[in-house]
């Protein structure tokens, strides 16, 4: 348990440019990966609230609490029982380091002006001994997916009992298949031989999915009639999937419902991929794949095999677009047309194979807001300020491509 005094914050580290583009419109630490957030991960197993330390522009909508004894804690590691117990030993004037990874430091609010993403000067550095996940590039998302699902497993469902399963369902390994409350089934197949199910609230799988697991179906997600899913995959909060599914992250409000495969890929919120639309995870001559870096400015080697589509948020696809294998798409953009995209899609771009124009911050809030409205949500101010302060800066994408 976390002394009561002090005051936890998730702060961005340097890859938080290098996980563009999920980090356009959030901290690093808002980032789904397994079946919880990075900071619903920190505050469970803290007990505790967690502030951000983030890009100016979005301090807005994730303010910074400071108090008077503060604990920062790299947002883009994610935690574990020994992790948690080094950094809840830190004193003042203390840092947990992994050689030149700054993983947290314990500071007064007057020492709190002078941080810079370093250890301070003077301060004691203790080397971790722990094990953990950092997640520092878009593919790590899935990577790092199935085994961090598996440790949100054991922490969301640890001292609960599951709600009961119907008996229509065809179960393999019911002791590894955890649902709340208000889960609808019937007539599907859940396999938690290859990893646990756990199948959130108010959640609803059709007749004839077949799901293998690790998978992770978030609150109110839905899991459309036939669909084929293969873990370690994770459908956010009120996202709705068909077709086939491979290691894969949804976040919250996202849809991929109709036929189509989309494999080794992260979506982030308030997606849309069209009816019969495929990512390729896979090069033809089995070469490692490559990936947009928006600090180099250009492909890195992933050293990947298997590596499908990276979409921003509010970003869409009409039916039958084809992804390259690696591709990465920024925020609010729409790809439609025949033939296949390049591998790096800016923020804001209107169009597909055949060229792009720049899609209009205007016309982008409009699109934006009747998804919204069709979930009975609206598009905040402190939203609009961040899409228009993502759409000035990437300005410079767009003329490059």
């Amino acid at each position: 348990m976390s002394d009561n005094n002090r005051n936890y914050i998730l702060f961005d580290d340097l890859s938080r440019d290098r996980l563009l583009p999920f980090t356009f419109i959030r901290p690093v630490a808002e980032i789904r990966l397994g079946i919880l957030t990075i900071r619903e991960k920190w505050e469970m197993w803290l007990h505790v609230a967690t502030s951000s330390l983030t890009k100016d522009y979005l301090q807005d909508k994730f303010p910074l609490v400071l108090g008077d004894l503060n604990v920062l804690i790299n947002g883009a590691i994610t935690p574990n029982a020994g992790l948690v117990g080094e950094i809840e030993e830190l004193k003042p004037g203390e840092a947990l380091v992994k050689d030149a990874l700054l993983i947290a430091v314990c500071l007064d609010r007057t020492e709190f002006g002078d941080f810079d993403y370093s250890v301070p000067a003077g301060f004691v550095q203790k080397q971790a001994s722990a094990v953990f996940v950092r997640i520092s590039r878009p593919w790590h998302l899935f990577l790092y997916n199935g085994q961090e699902l598996i440790s949100d497993y054991e922490l969301v469902t640890a001292g609960k009992t599951s709600a009961s399963i119907s008996t229509t369902n065809n179960i393999i390994r019911p002791d590894r298949i955890f649902a709340e409350e208000g889960v609808k089934l019937e007539f599907v197949t859940l396999n938690a031989s290859t990893g646990p199910i756990y199948l959130g609230r108010n959640t609803e799988i059709m007749e004839g999915a077949l799901v293998r697991g690790p998978f992770a179906l978030c609150e109110g997600a839905i899991v459309k009639m036939g669909a084929k899913i293969y873990g370690p995959t994770t459908l956010g909060p009120f996202s709705k999937v068909g077709g086939e599914v491979t290691n894969s992250i949804l976040f919250a409000y996202s849809n991929k419902v109709h036929e189509g495969y989309m494999g080794n890929s992260a979506i982030g919120e308030w997606c849309n991929i069209g009816a019969d639309s495929n990512t390729s995870n896979l090069k033809n001559n089995y070469t490692r794949v490559k990936v947009w870096d928006f600090v180099t400015g250009k492909a890195e080697d992933t050293g990947l095999q298997f590596c499908g589509l990276m979409m921003g948020d509010y970003s869409k696809c009409g039916i039958n677009t084809m992804f390259n294998t690696g591709t990465v798409v920024g925020i609010s953009s729409n790809i439609y047309g025949a033939g296949f995209p390049g591998n790096f899609i800016p923020s804001f771009s209107w169009g597909g194979a055949a060229g792009f124009e720049t899609y209009r911050v205007d016309k982008s809030f409009e699109t934006i807001e009747k998804a919204m409205l069709s979930r009975n949500l609206s598009l905040s101010e402190a939203d609009r300020k961040i899409i228009g302060s993502v759409f000035r800066s990437t300005d410079r994408y767009r003329k490059s491509v």
